[in-house]
Protein backbone atom coordinates (compact mmCIF):
# COMPACT_ATOMS: atom_id res chain seq x y z
CA UNK A 1 0.00 0.00 0.00
CA UNK A 2 2.79 2.09 1.14
CA UNK A 3 4.71 1.79 -2.45
CA UNK A 4 1.31 2.31 -4.38
CA UNK A 5 0.99 5.85 -2.61
CA UNK A 6 4.65 6.96 -3.35
CA UNK A 7 4.47 5.84 -6.91
CA UNK A 8 0.89 8.24 -7.34
CA UNK A 9 2.97 11.21 -5.49
CA UNK A 10 5.33 10.83 -7.55
CA UNK A 11 3.22 11.12 -10.96
CA UNK A 12 1.38 13.73 -9.46
CA UNK A 13 4.75 15.71 -8.51
CA UNK A 14 6.23 15.22 -12.10
CA UNK A 15 2.57 16.39 -14.02
CA UNK A 16 3.00 19.52 -11.70
CA UNK A 17 7.14 20.00 -12.48
CA UNK A 18 6.21 19.26 -15.99
CA UNK A 19 3.92 21.94 -16.13
CA UNK A 20 6.18 24.77 -15.58
CA UNK A 21 9.09 26.42 -17.49
CA UNK A 22 12.41 25.08 -15.98
CA UNK A 23 14.51 27.02 -18.42
CA UNK A 24 12.71 30.37 -17.11
CA UNK A 25 12.70 28.92 -13.20
CA UNK A 26 16.22 27.97 -13.51
CA UNK A 27 17.71 30.36 -15.95
CA UNK A 28 20.65 32.49 -15.23
CA UNK A 29 18.84 36.25 -15.22
CA UNK A 30 18.09 38.26 -12.28
CA UNK A 31 14.71 37.81 -11.86
CA UNK A 32 13.53 34.25 -12.27
CA UNK A 33 10.04 33.77 -13.46
CA UNK A 34 7.88 31.13 -14.81
CA UNK A 35 6.80 32.52 -17.85
CA UNK A 36 9.56 34.28 -20.12
CA UNK A 37 9.27 37.92 -21.36
CA UNK A 38 7.82 38.27 -24.67
CA UNK A 39 10.55 38.36 -28.00
CA UNK A 40 10.67 40.81 -30.17
CA UNK A 41 9.54 38.59 -32.26
CA UNK A 42 6.44 38.24 -30.45
CA UNK A 43 5.94 41.86 -30.25
CA UNK A 44 6.62 43.27 -33.62
CA UNK A 45 3.22 39.90 -34.39
CA UNK A 46 1.45 41.35 -31.99
CA UNK A 47 1.78 44.65 -33.62
CA UNK A 48 1.34 43.85 -36.69
CA UNK A 49 -1.86 42.06 -35.66
CA UNK A 50 -2.81 45.27 -34.44
CA UNK A 51 -2.11 47.20 -37.19
CA UNK A 52 -3.88 44.74 -39.32
CA UNK A 53 -6.76 45.40 -37.01
CA UNK A 54 -7.48 49.05 -37.19
CA UNK A 55 -7.01 49.28 -40.73
CA UNK A 56 -9.87 47.09 -41.34
CA UNK A 57 -12.43 48.96 -39.47
CA UNK A 58 -15.55 50.28 -41.10
CA UNK A 59 -17.62 53.32 -41.26
CA UNK A 60 -15.04 55.30 -40.00
CA UNK A 61 -14.71 58.99 -40.72
CA UNK A 62 -11.44 59.17 -39.87
CA UNK A 63 -10.43 56.80 -42.13
CA UNK A 64 -12.16 57.70 -44.87
CA UNK A 65 -10.30 61.02 -45.18
CA UNK A 66 -7.06 59.62 -44.41
CA UNK A 67 -4.49 58.67 -47.27
CA UNK A 68 -2.77 56.14 -44.99
CA UNK A 69 -2.81 55.03 -41.55
CA UNK A 70 0.07 56.28 -39.24
CA UNK A 71 0.10 53.48 -36.63
CA UNK A 72 3.38 54.22 -34.67
CA UNK A 73 7.64 54.99 -34.86
CA UNK A 74 10.68 54.19 -32.81
CA UNK A 75 11.98 51.33 -30.42
CA UNK A 76 9.43 48.44 -29.86
CA UNK A 77 11.60 47.75 -26.81
CA UNK A 78 11.53 51.09 -25.08
CA UNK A 79 10.77 51.01 -21.33
CA UNK A 80 9.08 54.66 -22.58
CA UNK A 81 6.06 55.36 -24.44
CA UNK A 82 4.66 58.58 -25.58
CA UNK A 83 0.86 58.94 -26.95
CA UNK A 84 -0.45 61.64 -28.99
CA UNK A 85 -3.74 63.16 -30.24
CA UNK A 86 -3.29 61.99 -33.93
CA UNK A 87 -1.62 62.70 -36.98
CA UNK A 88 -1.72 66.10 -39.02
CA UNK A 89 -0.79 66.84 -42.70
CA UNK A 90 2.62 66.06 -42.98
CA UNK A 91 2.40 62.52 -40.56
CA UNK A 92 -0.84 61.54 -42.75
CA UNK A 93 1.59 62.03 -46.13
CA UNK A 94 4.63 60.15 -44.46
CA UNK A 95 2.93 57.81 -42.48
CA UNK A 96 4.72 58.34 -39.06
CA UNK A 97 3.60 60.30 -35.90
CA UNK A 98 5.29 63.83 -34.76
CA UNK A 99 6.74 64.86 -38.10
CA UNK A 100 5.48 68.07 -38.58
CA UNK A 101 6.00 71.15 -36.40
CA UNK A 102 5.16 69.09 -33.05
CA UNK A 103 7.26 66.77 -33.97
CA UNK A 104 10.53 68.92 -33.68
CA UNK A 105 9.61 70.48 -30.83
CA UNK A 106 8.94 66.55 -29.33
CA UNK A 107 12.21 65.67 -30.33
CA UNK A 108 14.04 69.06 -28.92
CA UNK A 109 11.80 68.18 -25.32
CA UNK A 110 13.65 64.76 -25.40
CA UNK A 111 16.87 66.07 -26.11
CA UNK A 112 16.36 68.41 -23.30
CA UNK A 113 16.67 65.81 -20.71
CA UNK A 114 18.82 63.38 -22.80
CA UNK A 115 16.29 61.33 -24.34
CA UNK A 116 16.61 60.58 -28.20
CA UNK A 117 13.59 59.94 -30.14
CA UNK A 118 14.90 56.69 -31.78
CA UNK A 119 15.27 55.01 -28.18
CA UNK A 120 11.44 55.89 -27.68
CA UNK A 121 8.35 53.67 -28.72
CA UNK A 122 5.63 56.49 -30.32
CA UNK A 123 1.90 56.44 -31.04
CA UNK A 124 -1.22 58.45 -31.11
CA UNK A 125 -4.79 57.96 -29.71
CA UNK A 126 -6.38 57.94 -33.43
CA UNK A 127 -4.50 56.27 -36.52
CA UNK A 128 -6.10 58.28 -39.25
CA UNK A 129 -6.29 62.23 -39.37
CA UNK A 130 -9.38 63.88 -38.63
CA UNK A 131 -10.36 66.20 -41.22
CA UNK A 132 -8.77 69.38 -41.24
CA UNK A 133 -6.45 68.57 -38.33
CA UNK A 134 -9.73 68.85 -35.97
CA UNK A 135 -9.56 67.10 -32.74
CA UNK A 136 -11.25 63.61 -32.55
CA UNK A 137 -14.57 63.46 -31.44
CA UNK A 138 -15.49 61.73 -27.89
CA UNK A 139 -17.15 58.67 -30.20
CA UNK A 140 -13.62 58.58 -31.93
CA UNK A 141 -11.73 58.58 -28.69
CA UNK A 142 -13.79 55.85 -27.21
CA UNK A 143 -13.51 53.63 -30.46
CA UNK A 144 -9.96 53.99 -30.75
CA UNK A 145 -9.13 53.58 -26.76
CA UNK A 146 -9.28 49.72 -26.97
CA UNK A 147 -6.89 50.24 -29.70
CA UNK A 148 -4.58 51.97 -27.76
CA UNK A 149 -5.11 49.50 -24.76
CA UNK A 150 -4.17 46.76 -27.09
CA UNK A 151 -1.21 48.78 -27.97
CA UNK A 152 0.23 49.52 -24.60
CA UNK A 153 -0.18 46.17 -23.71
CA UNK A 154 2.33 45.19 -26.26
CA UNK A 155 5.04 47.22 -26.06
CA UNK A 156 4.40 47.02 -22.05
CA UNK A 157 6.20 50.27 -21.44
CA UNK A 158 7.74 51.41 -17.74
CA UNK A 159 6.87 54.55 -18.17
CA UNK A 160 3.80 56.12 -19.98
CA UNK A 161 3.77 59.43 -21.51
CA UNK A 162 0.29 61.04 -22.19
CA UNK A 163 0.82 64.35 -24.30
CA UNK A 164 -2.55 66.61 -24.73
CA UNK A 165 -5.90 66.14 -23.40
CA UNK A 166 -7.27 64.05 -25.83
CA UNK A 167 -4.24 61.30 -24.76
CA UNK A 168 -5.83 61.81 -21.37
CA UNK A 169 -9.48 61.28 -22.01
CA UNK A 170 -8.90 58.24 -23.80
CA UNK A 171 -7.56 56.16 -20.87
CA UNK A 172 -8.86 58.68 -17.93
CA UNK A 173 -12.41 59.69 -18.75
CA UNK A 174 -12.99 63.77 -20.09
CA UNK A 175 -14.28 64.55 -16.23
CA UNK A 176 -10.86 65.21 -15.51
CA UNK A 177 -8.79 68.80 -16.59
CA UNK A 178 -5.73 68.42 -17.70
CA UNK A 179 -4.46 71.54 -16.23
CA UNK A 180 -5.03 70.27 -13.03
CA UNK A 181 -3.70 66.58 -13.37
CA UNK A 182 -0.30 67.48 -15.71
CA UNK A 183 2.61 67.32 -13.83
CA UNK A 184 1.43 64.58 -11.31
CA UNK A 185 2.64 60.73 -11.55
CA UNK A 186 -0.96 58.75 -11.96
CA UNK A 187 -1.51 55.03 -12.25
CA UNK A 188 -3.88 52.95 -14.88
CA UNK A 189 -4.57 49.03 -14.63
CA UNK A 190 -4.65 47.72 -18.63
CA UNK A 191 -4.88 43.64 -18.64
CA UNK A 192 -4.41 43.79 -14.69
CA UNK A 193 -1.25 45.36 -15.12
CA UNK A 194 -0.30 48.51 -13.25
CA UNK A 195 1.29 51.33 -15.62
CA UNK A 196 2.89 54.13 -14.13
CA UNK A 197 1.90 57.53 -16.08
CA UNK A 198 2.85 60.90 -16.70
CA UNK A 199 0.21 63.71 -18.45
CA UNK A 200 2.05 66.69 -19.81
CA UNK A 201 1.00 69.43 -22.72
CA UNK A 202 0.96 68.18 -26.39
CA UNK A 203 3.62 69.83 -28.17
CA UNK A 204 1.23 71.53 -30.69
CA UNK A 205 -0.27 73.74 -27.83
CA UNK A 206 2.90 74.96 -26.52
CA UNK A 207 3.63 75.87 -30.17
CA UNK A 208 0.73 77.87 -29.73
CA UNK A 209 0.77 78.78 -26.39
CA UNK A 210 4.38 79.14 -25.65
CA UNK A 211 4.40 80.68 -22.35
CA UNK A 212 3.28 76.97 -20.90
CA UNK A 213 6.16 75.38 -21.84
CA UNK A 214 7.55 76.40 -18.53
CA UNK A 215 5.05 73.93 -16.79
CA UNK A 216 5.88 71.18 -19.32
CA UNK A 217 9.40 71.36 -18.56
CA UNK A 218 8.78 70.80 -15.23
CA UNK A 219 7.17 67.42 -15.88
CA UNK A 220 10.08 66.85 -18.36
CA UNK A 221 12.47 67.34 -15.39
CA UNK A 222 9.69 64.82 -13.29
CA UNK A 223 9.98 62.05 -16.14
CA UNK A 224 14.12 62.40 -15.98
CA UNK A 225 14.23 61.96 -12.38
CA UNK A 226 12.08 58.75 -12.30
CA UNK A 227 13.75 57.50 -15.10
CA UNK A 228 17.05 57.89 -13.03
CA UNK A 229 14.97 56.22 -10.13
CA UNK A 230 13.74 53.33 -11.54
CA UNK A 231 16.89 52.64 -13.39
CA UNK A 232 15.82 52.92 -16.86
CA UNK A 233 19.72 52.75 -19.05
CA UNK A 234 19.21 55.87 -20.68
Amino acid sequence: MTKKILNQNDIINTEILNSYDLDGIFSNNPINRLKSEPTVEDKTLKLKNLKEKIQSIDDCKLKENASKIVFADGNIESPIMIVGEGPGQKEDEQGKPFVGDAGILLNKMLNAINLKREDIYITNVVNFRPPNNRKPEPIEITRYSSFLREHIAVIDPKILILMGSTAMESLFGSKIKISKERGNWKEIIINNKTYLVMITFHPAYLLRQPDQKKYSWLDLKKIRAKIDEIGLNF
